[in-house]
């Protein structure tokens, strides 16, 4: 039986289970992960993030240059994940504390690129890169670009696509449509299908650059909170308004509580706040 240290932090109640391992030696099965992210047999959490040298991932290791530290990142189910915007910052915030860096601005290595963190009050921002539309001329065209079939819903939802490096499929509520009647305990179905699965934001207009969301992710289920499904809906939203020049800086409402995104251009930031709150060791079941 393998016994491995592990931490629990959350971004506004997105929480992951982080485990060190810095050289790059430990080998954590589909099986293990989804063990430790697991609420009743495991630690629990809606992913887990390897903290590993980028160097020591050939994947990764040509961006070792740029981003000592990489952040291995798997859903609650064990698949691979590009990113995760909330995990970022509590990447970030385990690295500072645990003093595998120095400074409050530095590059962290994922599987969409290096991102850059900068330390602010009350947590941490990301520069989450360039945004898309996943299909640009439809979407131009038509306004939307898929619909999105929710269990025990009637009615399919017009909806819009887009890449933050990872995929978003962004659903704008009707007034008819409640965002606390939406049942999620299954995933949404999207159309056309994503080839490799979709987060869903569901989305209510609250006030001037001001939404609240829901959103199911692939992989991992209804999550309290999902920092690149924040930008996707704060982005689709200000699309869908005409990208006004004044609604730069958008507040998300989500189950966990509030994240901040800002909109420059083609390209997206998020803050908002980091917590670790537990350290232990747990052994993983014999294969």
């Amino acid at each position: 039986m393998t016994r491995i240290p592990f931490t629990k932090g959350h971004g506004t109640q997105n929480d992951f289970v982080l485990v060190p391992d810095h050289d790059g030696t430990l080998d954590l099965s589909v099986d293990d992960v989804a063990f430790l992210c697991d609420r009743r047999a495991g630690i629990g959490g809606d992913g887990m993030i390897r903290v590993v040298r980028t160097a020591a991932v050939p994947e990764v290791a040509a961006l070792a240059g740029e981003a000592e530290w990489f952040m291995d990142y798997r859903n609650a189910d064990g698949s691979l994940a590009e990113m995760c915007g909330n995990g970022t910052r509590v990447f970030a915030e385990y690295l500072r504390s645990r003093g595998l860096v120095a400074s409050e601005q530095f590059a962290i290595a994922t599987r969409a690129g290096v991102k850059e963190m900068v330390a602010v009050p009350h947590g941490w921002a990301v520069e989450l890169g360039q945004w898309r539309l996943a299909r640009e001329e439809e979407a131009e065209r038509r306004g939307m670009d898929s619909v999105v079939q929710v269990h025990g819903s009637p009615d399919p939802l017009p909806a819009l696509s887009l890449d933050l490096g990872n995929p978003h499929t962004v659903v704008a509520l009707p007034p008819s449509v409640h965002l606390g009647s939406l049942e999620l305990h299954e995933a949404p179905h999207v159309d056309p299908h994503p080839e490799h699965g979709s987060n869903v934001e569901f989305v209510h207009a609250i006030e001037h650059a001001h939404i609240s969301m829901r959103v199911h992710e692939r992989g991992s289920g209804e999550t309290r909170s999902c920092g690149t499904g924040a930008a996707a809906a704060a982005i689709a939203t200000w699309w869908w308004g005409g990208k006004p020049e004044g609604q730069l800086d958008w507040k998300v409402d989500v189950l966990g509580g509030t994240l901040g995104v800002h909109i420059k251009g083609d390209e997206v930031a998020l803050s908002g706040p980091a917590q670790l709150v537990a350290d232990g060791e747990v052994d993983l079941p014999q294969r």
